[in-house]
């Protein structure tokens, strides 16, 4: 009996040794089992460049287990990945996104400055450059706004140069005495010729309206008178004729005449004004 007995109790104490063995195993495989898969997921979403995923599943890991001596990889390489992104991010010209992964990389691993020296001073340089180039530019936009503000004070400076010289154009034009009428001479040239084809043709009527006009314009501009006939004969009848014409628009004028033989050329009158 005492036999049977103490083999029933040598069994259930093995049977409870197992079993506490069993559930010792269970508990601490299940919670390695269970990281394993987190820091599974965690790689997975660095390897297709989920960084902002990435890095959810680590700040959760970092609650969960922060001992875990794995977790400094990982941070490290979330922090290389940020790095990568932002060097591709300069390259493109993306300045704004290239300091913010600067910006994420730095705070992943803020014990290692050295590791974000160089996108941080590449960075820093474009700013500078995009500093500079402003400058000039904005020095250029200053220089050719001050050329185009001297230029339209130029342009303005002659404009009022051209109104004044205008402007005393016209007073002196006002002031200036107006030369009479002229019927068949220039009053500003030194003299006129007046053609007499009627006295060779022997057109009176003609040759007496013209000495009409040719006498007003020696009245009006006092003009010496030098007549140019083929022959004498001519002078001496065309002479009086003229003298007339004179005598009856002003008693008081006795014009200066000439005679100038010319047998080869048409007859023509010479008036010279007397300014």
């Amino acid at each position: 009996m005492i036999s049977f007995a103490s083999r029933c109790l040598s069994i259930l104490a093995l049977s409870l040794l197992l079993a506490a063995c069993q559930s010792a195993a269970q508990g601490p495989g299940a919670a390695t089992d269970e990281l394993l898969g987190d820091f599974r997921l965690l790689e997975q979403s660095l390897a297709s460049g989920q960084l902002s995923e990435a890095e959810s599943r680590l700040n959760a890991l970092q609650s969960r287990a922060s001992g875990d001596a794995r977790l400094e990889r990982y941070q490290r390489q979330l922090a290389e990945a940020y790095l990568r992104q932002g060097q591709t991010a300069l390259q493109s010209g993306d300045l704004d996104r290239a300091a913010k992964a600067l910006s994420q990389a730095r705070q992943l691993m803020p014990q290692a400055p050295a590791l974000t020296t160089g996108l941080g001073g590449a960075i820093a340089q474009v700013r500078q450059t995009e500093l500079e180039a402003a400058d000039l530019a904005s020095n250029a936009a200053e220089q050719a706004a001050a050329q185009a503000q001297a230029a339209r004070r130029e342009q303005a400076r002659q404009l009022h140069l051209a109104a004044e010289r205008q402007a005393a154009a016209i007073k002196a034009t006002d002031h200036a005495p107006t030369l009479p009428h002229a019927q068949l001479i220039d009053p500003a040239a030194p003299s006129s010729i007046i053609a007499l084809p009627m006295l060779d043709s022997r057109d009176n009527q003609g040759l007496y309206r013209l000495l009409d006009a040719v006498a007003a314009d020696v009245v009006k501009f006092r003009c010496t008178v030098t007549i140019q006939v083929r022959q004498a004969g001519d002078y001496l009848w065309l002479a009086p004729l003229l003298k007339a014409r004179i005598e009856r628009l002003d008693p008081d004028f006795s014009p200066t005449m000439s005679q100038r033989l010319e047998p080869e050329q048409t007859p023509q009158l010479l008036l010279s004004p007397q300014h």
